[in-house]
């Protein structure tokens, strides 16, 4: 007798989407890379683990150490809505790309990082 409900085929990984799981890694690496020296901050801080919070919460915050505040379970969540229009507002772009950075963040991201936008500084309220 067979188990008929548990098959082989589905434990494994299909080598297709880990080739696009690592191409969009490698794709966020170097629009991150790009954004970073954009805002003239090293571009080598996008391959390093929790200093590219850092480096990413200082170009929009301007205090890095805010990133912290992601460690906040439910707030997490608004902290990272709140820096993906400050992004958005750093390149001086609108409230509709901060969407497109919040729910397509690695399209935005390349568009943010290839484009001509300009980092015109850390957003301040009027």
């Amino acid at each position: 007798m067979g188990n008929y409900y548990y098959s082989d085929y589905y434990s494994q990984p299909h080598p297709g989407m880990t080739f696009l799981s690592l191409a969009l890694a490698v794709l966020g690496i170097i629009a991150m890379w790009k954004i970073f020296v954009k805002a003239g901050e090293p571009g080598w801080a996008a391959i390093i683990p929790f200093y590219n919070l850092y480096v990413l919460f200082k170009i929009t915050w301007g205090n890095g150490w805010k990133f912290l505040l992601l460690l906040i379970p439910i707030a997490n969540i608004v902290f990272a809505i709140i820096t993906m229009v400050k992004l958005a507002k750093a390149f001086g772009k609108s409230g509709g790309f901060a969407v497109g950075l919040i729910f397509l963040s690695i399209i935005f991201y390349c568009i943010l990082a290839f484009g001509k936008s300009q980092y015109m500084g850390v957003p301040v309220k009027a």
